[in-house]
């Protein structure tokens, strides 16, 4: 939990007419708790009931799931898309749980390619598919609105696990639904 009184502090040291700003610190408390509450949330206890036996075996793929993260670095947004696919193996996952997933750990300070893995291993621990792959494209605002400010610039990064991985078919599958 955030202490309102850290905000306070360094409100003070940005601005000195603090007065104005009496309420932002109770506001932005709130504020991360909703950004951050990924800490607080497990891909593997969203998931339960959402867990069907299907004779289903091509790849089902939720692509252009929107996420905002935070940049551990800098506290900054990162702004994004992710495409999540997997192979099933007799078993399928709601669609909506691979946004939920994407959203748990999005909703943490955040590496995008740590973030793109952390997607890919929940996703296989939950339902054991015989592949997965995740494809996230995201705009960090440490690179486009401070430093080398570079607006519009993306960085992507893709991480296949299982059969996924060892087939360049299915990679290039994976990767042509998605940015169709």
């Amino acid at each position: 939990m955030i202490e309102e009184k850290n905000i306070e502090d360094l409100l003070k040291s940005i601005d000195p007419d603090f007065e104005r700003l009496k309420k932002t610190p109770k506001r932005f408390a709130r504020a991360c708790e909703e950004f951050f509450s990924g800490y607080s949330k497990n891909a593997e206890e969203i998931s339960k009931g959402a867990i069907f036996d299907s004779d289903m075996n091509q790849m089902v793929i939720l692509k252009k799931i929107p996420f905002e993260s935070h940049c551990e670095h800098h506290l900054v947004p990162i702004v994004g898309e992710a495409s999540v696919g997997y192979i099933p193996n007799k078993k399928i996952l709601g669609a909506s749980k691979l946004a939920r997933i994407v959203d748990i750990f999005a909703c943490r300070l955040q590496l995008q390619e740590r973030l793109t893995i952390q997607i890919a291993n929940a996703v296989h621990n939950i339902i054991s598919p015989l592949g997965v792959a995740v494809y996230i494209e995201a705009e960090h605002f440490c690179i486009s609105k401070r430093g080398v400010k570079k607006d519009g610039s993306k960085l992507v990064t893709k991480y296949f696990i299982g059969n996924i991985k060892d087939d360049y078919n299915l990679r290039a599958e994976f990767l042509a639904e998605i940015k169709g």
